[in-house]
């Protein structure tokens, strides 16, 4: 049967969306270039995008709903149901999953009770596999509302999720200060973060992902820049820092034996050419 049109926001609600929303708008010449903002803006404020919100973007832009619905949908960043208030994304693209990704994932699954897309009996944690980061650099990668946790393990990822469930604070292994989805989803719908400190840490690229960049510059090559994947990474209080002479294997160095997660198939240095 055909749904009902979608309820309107409480008038209250649909006044303050407006003035934002008119805000968005008048940053673009074309104002339907507005429209990844203001879906961004309306999943703010319902921590998904829902119709009234798909049908509160379309009148605003003078579009049908079909067409913001098919924005809506072609895009994994926006969600289509109620979802957890942190969205713990694991990679498991090539790179990520041969470093043990696919271990992650399936631990987390288990440890969890959630498959993928779902989230917690609390709330809490939506678990999803997602597509490459561009931070193959610290492969295996987990994001928490976009915000990078590098060179994990699947007890630093159980650990991870366990901190936030029970409101412990995290701290990303670069970037900004992680806030919750909702608050994630009005900073990119373009609106400052004015928490204290956090426009400051957000940073650039990680050191190993501009090793090549100061190469190419001729610089010489500094300490290694790759953190450790010991037990204190992961959200419980500072990251262990290499110790001196220590040498941590990562994605970026090769050759070199294959993970753990296969012992059966060791990979050694390339035999020569014939052998």
């Amino acid at each position: 049967m055909p749904q009902l049109p979608a309820p309107d926001y409480p008038a209250d609600v649909r006044a303050r969306l407006e003035a934002d929303g008119k805000e968005i708008v008048a940053r673009y010449p074309d104002s339907r270039s507005a429209l990844l903002p203001l879906l961004h803006l309306v999943q703010a404020e319902e921590g998904y995008v829902t119709r009234t919100g798909m049908a509160f973007c379309a009148d605003l832009l003078e579009l049908t709903t079909a067409e913001v619905t098919a924005v809506a949908t072609f895009y994994s960043m926006y969600r289509r149901k109620p979802s957890g208030e942190y969205q713990v994304g694991v990679c498991t693209n090539t790179l990520c999953a041969v470093m043990g990704g696919d271990a992650i994932f399936e631990e987390l699954k288990e440890h969890l009770a959630v498959g993928n897309n779902e989230t917690t009996d609390d709330g809490k944690v939506t678990l999803e596999h997602i597509e490459c980061n561009a931070a193959c650099d610290f492969a295996p990668v987990v994001m928490v509302n976009w915000e990078f946790f590098d060179n994990q393990t699947p007890a630093t990822a159980k650990r991870l999720v366990d901190d936030l469930r029970a409101g412990r604070p995290v701290e990303p292994t670069r970037g900004a200060p992680l806030c919750t989805y909702r608050e994630t989803a009005r900073i990119l719908a373009g609106f400052p973060d004015e928490r204290p400190g956090a426009v400051a840490a957000t940073g650039g690229a990680g050191p190993a992902s501009l090793a090549g960049l100061r190469l190419a510059k001729g610089e010489t090559p500094g300490a290694r820049v790759v953190h450790p994947r010991g037990e204190g990474h992961g959200g419980e209080g500072p990251r262990d820092e290499p110790q001196p002479g220590a040498r941590h294997l990562s994605s970026h160095d090769a050759p070199q034996q294959t993970s753990a997660s296969d012992p059966a198939h060791p990979a050694g240095p390339a035999a020569e050419e014939g052998e």
